[in-house]
């Protein structure tokens, strides 16, 4: 990392795709760059997306995939000090708000019969994701017991609170 050039951008404007033609690399080594960079993304949300993106490939990875990993890592190296702090002597409440949207509803893993249902699949994304968080926050000393969730559907709702 000490002698890489910085870069300013997370991913290149090329299309990162399976490279089924390209060299392979140390799939043990890639996955490992990969397992780095997801720990990171708790303090840098800014790599989430491009970390993803080249988690993708961890099955095969060829010399193109460890080019993008490794701009990853320019990218921080030149964003050392960007991230979430979260100063231990400043209290915050977490509260979360989640909205069914129904353009999105195909990314789900799940095929709905009902909008109820569509809008609960929602609600519990968001709960799972508000777990997560808390979990994460438990980890740096931030502990929430009540987390209050808004929600816009009644339907969903019902059914979360009496779950048959």
């Amino acid at each position: 990392m000490t002698s890489c050039d910085s870069i300013g951008t997370l991913i290149a404007t090329k299309h990162l795709d399976a490279d089924l033609s390209g060299t392979p690399i140390n799939q043990t080594r890639y996955q490992s760059m990969v397992g780095a960079l997801m720990y990171l993304t708790a303090s840098r949300p800014d790599i989430v997306h491009a970390t993803c993106y080249c988690a993708r490939y961890q099955a095969k990875p060829t010399k193109k995939h460890l080019t993008a990993i490794k701009r990853i890592f320019w990218y921080l190296k030149d964003t050392i000090n960007m991230g979430l702090w979260y100063p231990k002597d400043i209290g915050f409440e977490l509260t979360a708000f989640s909205d069914s949207d129904h353009a999105a509803v195909s990314i789900h893993d799940c095929t709905s019969m009902s909008s109820a249902e569509t809008e609960y699949v929602s609600l519990s994304a968001c709960c799972a994701q508000v777990l997560w968080l808390r979990t994460q926050l438990t980890d740096n000393g931030f502990h929430f017991d009540k987390i209050p969730m808004y929600f816009d559907s009644k339907a969903a709702i019902a059914i979360s609170c009496n779950p048959v």
